[in-house]
Parts: C-alpha cells; structure tokens; sequence
C-alpha cells in the first residue's frame, strides 16, 4: 500500500491524541478529588488545552507548510512524550495545567499537519471524505480506550489516591514508539506549496481572506458549536455520572466509554451512508435525534440515591441510554470538515485547517465552560439540556451552507 507508513503513522498520532485530549473529564473528576478543587476551578482544564490549541493555530498555519507536515508531528510527539514522563514525576495541579497546555500546543501542530496531509495521500473528494471519517472513527476510538486505561488506574477505595498518574508512562512510552514510526516515514509535500501569487500571502492573512467567504464563515460558526456540544458532554459526563446518576469513581469513567464507542460506531458507519444519502439530510437527521435524546433521557436522571449503585446491573437506564448520543453526534464535525477542504484547493488548505483548529478550540472551552458553570450553579440536568440552543442553531446554519456550497461549485463550473 503506497504510504501506508505514513497513513498508519497518523492514525496513530490521532489515536494517542484522542486519548490524552478527552482524557480531561477524568482528569477533573481525579483533580477535584485529590487537589480539593471547585468545579469551577478545574474547568480551567479545558481553556489551559484549547486556549494554546487555538494560539499556537495561528503560526502552524503560516510556517508549517515551510516546516513541512512531517518534521511538525515529529516535534509534537517529542513534546507529548516529554510531557507525559513529568505528570507522575511532578505531580500537582500546576503540572496538570502544563501538561494540558502542551496537548494543546502540540495538537495544534499535529491537526494542522495532518488534515493538510489529507489531500496529499487521496486522490479525489469522496477518498477525503472516508479517510476524514476513519481518521475521527479511530481518533473515537481512542478516547473510548482512554476511559478504559484511565479507570484502570483509578483507585475507586480511596479517592485521594494518586495511582491514576501511572498511566503517563503508559502513554509516553506510546508517544515514543509512533515517533519512531513516523521518523522512518515519507510524505511528498510538494503539492502543499504555494505555486500562485494568492498562494504566497503569509498564512495569516490568507486565514483572513478565507474567512471573508460566505460558506467558511458559515462553516465556521458550525465547527464551533458542533465542538461546543461535543466536548461540553464529554468533559462532564464522568462528573455527571458520579454526581448525578450516583454511579462509583472508576464506573463514572468506564461508563462514559459508552460515549466514545457510540461516536466512533457513528464515524465510521455514517462514513458509509454518506455514499447514500445526501450529507444535509444525513446531518440534519442527526442533530433532531440528538435533540430528541436530550429530552428523552434527562428526566429519567433525577432523584438518584447515593450508595444504590455497586456495579453495571444495578446502574438506571439512563447511564448507558444518554451516552449513546455520539452516534448522531458522530459525523456532524468530520463531515463539514470535508466539505469545505474539498472545495479549496490544496495550498489553502493549512490555512483553512488552522481556522478549523481555532475555532475548534474556542468552541470546546467555551462549551466546557458554560458545562461546568452552569453544573456548578444550577444543576448537571440543566446543564446537558442547554445543549439545545446550538442544536438549533446548527440547523439553520447548515441550511446557509448548503446554499453557499452549491453556489461555489455552480461559479467553478462555469470559470470550468
């Protein structure tokens, strides 16, 4: 298979990524735990990894393409399995923000370099579109073996315990093995060059300039709360698991697992339908069901008594329906992705993933915190119900998209 070290190379940087990135949900619930923290507090998590995701954006986006792809994912994982040996060398909450800050960092280097490479290893729109599903299937697939490996060293006897950081060595021994991978790889870049005068303008500035397009800012606006929903769920389920459904500490992190699996299910076999169905019937499909989960399952969460729960027979109905949320969740973001990188061309597309990047991570702090606030002020209930207002909003912005879409290709069939 022609680059099939490279193509195995990234999905494992995606899978390790995917692991330490959603890993923040367990780590708050161990956080307020072990360091005594507000929810509040530890929701800073959250802005410590998206709020470098989306700095560190702005310069992938104009000096990877001169870096190159490769060399970028190299110094990530450099960085990562550095990062992960201090966790349980340096244990404390200020460690835990740096440690986060550099998931963020590296990230950011990591998803520009690899959704531009996108283009580099398929031929045409419908080969980008499959491998974007499978890419965000395996990256599923990861945070669903994250909870697991994480509940693994969980301690549930003794909530102050401090055994869960064992599992650093674990991923920075994983880290160093996809580094050695990756090193012995190749991947042509030439095509990832600029070669016109609009192509030469400084990465931010062309970010600039794409954003001045109806359908990137559209799309734009999508990403954002299409993120803002993902990870608002995914940061705070564990803690609503814990706090809300009564369920034990390493069950809270097990069960959320469900989550993973189901969006990763949804990834992959959306991929799939999507040779079937017209993508804004299939989205659109699935932003009602997520809405009508939210309103079916909610209700059944009240009025759970502590000490009712010991294991996976005895859990209510609810702590494995609610998670199950991700399969519609599922294709809404890596489907939109590829919509709008498949209607630039090649050379734009660093630029336009470093917008995805930033708007991404804006959505995902703004989402983990609204979560957090409102679990902390009002109740966890009302917090995942508040997921109905972006629910909405997408619906109308993926209408506008649409539009915008057809609009661009009928004007390329007519330049054509």
């Amino acid at each position: 298979m022609k680059n099939w070290r490279t193509t195995c190379s990234i999905f494992l940087i995606y899978f390790l990524f995917a692991i330490m990135l959603n890993s923040v949900g367990t780590v708050i619930l161990q956080i307020i735990n072990n360091f005594d923290l507000s929810k509040p507090a530890a929701s800073v998590l959250e802005a410590c990894k998206d709020l470098s995701i989306a700095g560190v954006s702005f310069i992938a986006a104009s000096y990877l393409p001169g870096i190159g792809y490769r060399k970028s994912m190299l110094i990530a994982l450099g960085v990562m399995t550095v990062a992960c040996v201090t966790m349980p060398l340096l244990p404390g909450f200020l460690t835990v923000r740096l440690f986060f800050i550099c998931v963020g960092m590296s990230f950011a280097l990591v998803k520009v370099s690899v959704y531009s490479s996108i283009g580099l290893l398929t031929a045409n729109k419908k080969e980008h579109a499959q491998f974007m599903n499978v890419l965000e299937g395996i990256f599923m697939v990861g945070v669903l073996s994250g909870y697991w490996l994480f509940s693994a060293f969980i301690d549930s006897s003794d909530m102050k315990s401090s055994s869960w950081l064992n599992v650093y060595w674990v991923l920075a021994g994983l880290s160093a093995l996809i580094f050695g991978l990756l090193y012995g790889a190749e991947l042509d870049e030439s095509e990832a060059r600029p070669t016109t005068h609009e192509g030469q303008q400084p990465g931010f500035f062309l970010m600039l300039s794409l954003m001045a397009k109806p359908a990137v800012y559209i799309f734009l606006i999508s990403a954002f709360l299409s993120v803002l929903i993902e990870q608002g769920v995914t940061s705070w389920l564990p803690t609503f698991n814990n706090e809300i459904l009564k369920l034990p500490l390493a069950m809270s992190v097990q069960v959320t697992s469900i989550l993973a699996a189901s969006t990763a299910i949804g990834r992959i076999g959306f991929g799939v339908l999507l040779k079937k169905i017209n993508w804004y019937f299939l989205l659109n499909g699935c932003v009602l069901a997520m809405g009508a989960m939210v309103l079916l399952t909610l209700p059944a969460t009240r009025g759970m008594i502590a000490g009712q729960v010991s294991g996976w027979v005895d859990a209510p109905w609810a702590a494995f329906i609610f998670p199950l949320i991700g399969l519609f969740m599922a294709p809404v973001y890596p489907v939109i992705n590829s919509l709008i990188l498949s209607a630039l061309p090649k050379y734009q597309h660093s630029a336009m993933t470093g917008l995805i990047v930033i708007f991404s991570a804006l959505g995902g702090t703004t989402g983990s915190l609204i979560t957090g606030f409102t679990f902390s002020h009002l109740s966890g209930q009302t917090a995942f119900y508040l997921t109905l207002v972006p629910l909405t909003i997408i619906l109308i912005a993926l209408y506008f998209f649409k539009n915008e879409l057809e609009r661009h290709h009928m004007s390329q069939a007519v330049e054509a």
